[in-house]
């Protein structure tokens, strides 16, 4: 039986317990938020169908940071940027708002039950036997292995710009930064070399390429309606229909699945026999594994979680940075003034390096750059690649609100009640544009807001990491790599921005921002080609020979 069938099997109970439940719990009929056209599909077609973050910011300017949408069969859903709201799901209450039975799910078909899947205690344990792999030391110990990959990448890039007449190439820098960026990955957490740079046939980069556009972008009608009614399926069925079903969305997810798992069981095999011949490394995965063998054995991983972590990290770690480089690429080939304005303060640097008899830069020298630093800060909140994060309320509660809203009736409350098993779209983007927060530009792509007091990093309501930006998200479940992303990402930023002009071709000056669980750059009219960002690039004229 397909996917269709299950759910036209569904649909009547769903009616029935939907109905049910909207009138014997505390209602949300009240709170302030956009129409819905349609009974079964609520106001999922519009938050799913456009381009990543529209709907959000539509509503938000219309409706404020705590909006009623409709689910499928007309049940009440939040999306919530409010400050207050986010860090009591987030800090103060975290394990009391749980991921979704169906997204659990999802996160399984994609990546075993890794960190990403686990919940309430499994997550904790999880969390504690990872952690040692992503300290601060530890992170700031892969900076030259970052830096190493960045000169692979540009030096690759050096030689065909030489080669060509006009001295500059256009390049699908998408995909070079995934090849980038996967073997930046596969270095730092495991010791692996996996030479995608050197090598176009990776069968690991080949198979996880395009995958979030293959498996989760342009969802058909058909697509939403299952997506909302899966929520109503148990999990064992939902699971086994994501096994079986022959569906291309769901084969392709099987089959990156597959070869990510048969990469990390070599791996596994390459790993142990290095630490019996006694060449164990400071990788992440060595790390990891030693802290499981320190851990009670009740407490260890299993072979298939250890897998499972595995696969999280090379997804979660290589897609996630190299659309954010992506995403700074972009703006910076669309505001050359801040491209040269970042690569003067790079050069500088450089030569202050050099002066004082050093090769490559450090730590310090990074946090040293101050307008390279209110570059990453700002694409990290204008362009969060993970833009939406769904919890639910494991049972009755109260959301404290950082501002009241007035309510349909014109009541004005200062806090939500909200009953058990109400999903929530966190939505990290709006929270990010929230102008309260970041300024009457928060639209705009602005770094110097990070430079001259408009972004305040210390708020009354901490909620993110890093600068109070939920990108890497807060709380209990926070990106538990956000030190290692940070430091990759000023690494790969520093190397090709010191080296390399960026300037928009005819295609780039059409870019969408897709959604497909990711935000990722594809072209307007070649969505169905999947992520892609053609920039032209040559080498940077060094204009003041001192640098």
């Amino acid at each position: 039986m397909d996917s269709v069938s299950v759910a036209a099997s569904f649909a009547a109970l769903v009616v029935i317990y939907g109905v049910y439940r909207r009138y014997t719990r505390i209602s949300l009929a009240d709170v302030p938020g956009p129409d819905s056209t349609s009974f079964i599909m609520g106001n999922m077609k519009e938050l799913y169908q456009g381009q990543a973050t529209e709907a959000d910011f539509k509503w938000q300017a219309q409706y404020g940071n705590i909006i009623r949408l409709k689910g499928s069969f007309g049940e009440d859903q939040l999306m919530i940027s409010d400050p207050a709201a986010l860090q009591y799901i987030f800090v103060k209450s975290g394990y009391r708002f749980p991921k979704p039975r169906d997204r659990r799910v999802l996160s399984q078909i994609v990546n075993g039950k890794g960190i990403t899947w686990a919940d309430g205690d499994d997550h904790k344990r999880h969390r504690r036997v990872m952690l040692p792999g992503f300290g601060a030391p530890e992170s700031k110990a892969f900076l030259s292995l970052f830096k190493g990959c960045a000169e692979s990448m540009s030096n690759r890039w050096a030689d065909i710009i030489s080669n060509s007449k006009e001295q500059s190439a256009v390049f699908d820098i998408s995909a070079w930064l995934s090849r980038a960026t996967l073997d930046a990955i596969g270095q730092a957490a495991f010791d692996f070399r996996f030479s995608s740079i050197d090598n176009n046939e990776s069968a690991l980069e080949h198979s996880y390429r395009n995958i979030m556009t293959d498996a989760f972008g342009s969802l058909s009608d058909s697509q939403i309606f299952f997506q909302g009614v899966s929520k109503y399926i148990p999990p064992r069925i939902l699971k086994y229909l994501g096994d079986t079903s022959k569906n291309p969305r769901f084969v392709r997810m099987r089959e990156a699945s597959s070869v990510a798992t048969s990469v990390a069981k070599q791996m596994v095999k390459d790993k142990a026999e290095m630490l019996l011949h006694g060449k164990g490394s400071r990788d992440i995965f060595s790390l990891l594994v030693k802290a499981n063998m320190d851990t009670d054995a009740k407490e260890k991983l299993t072979e298939e979680e250890l897998f499972a972590q595995m696969r999280t990290i090379l997804f979660a770690g290589h897609e996630t940075t190299s659309n954010t480089l992506n995403f700074v690429l972009l703006e910076l080939a669309r505001h050359p003034e801040m491209q040269s304005r970042l690569r003067a303060e790079i050069w500088e640097t450089e030569a202050a390096v050099h002066a004082r008899g050093d090769v490559d830069f450090t730590i310090a020298d990074f946090e040293a750059m101050t307008y390279a630093t209110a570059v990453m800060k700002e694409v990290l909140r204008y362009c969060c690649v993970v833009y939406h994060v769904h919890r639910y309320a494991s049972q009755d509660d109260v959301l404290p609100l950082s501002q009241p809203i007035t309510t349909r009736s014109g009541d004005v409350i200062h806090e939500l009640p909200i009953p058990k098993g109400t999903r929530i779209v966190a939505s990290i983007a709006a929270y990010n544009r929230n102008k309260e927060l970041w300024g009457e530009d928060a639209h705009v792509f602005n770094p110097d807001r990070w430079l001259d007091g408009t972004a305040k990093e210390k708020k009354a309501t901490s909620i993110g990491v890093y600068s109070n930006l939920m990108t890497f998200g807060g709380g209990v479940r926070a990106c538990i790599g956000w030190r290692f992303a940070v430091i990759e990402f000023q690494a790969f930023l520093t190397e090709i921005v010191g080296k390399f002009e960026f300037a928009l071709t005819d295609k780039s000056e059409h870019m969408r921002r897709e959604a497909c669980m990711v935000m990722s750059p594809t072209v307007e009219g070649e969505v169905e080609s999947g992520v892609q960002l053609p920039l032209r690039v040559s080498v940077a004229p060094r204009i003041d020979k001192e640098y």
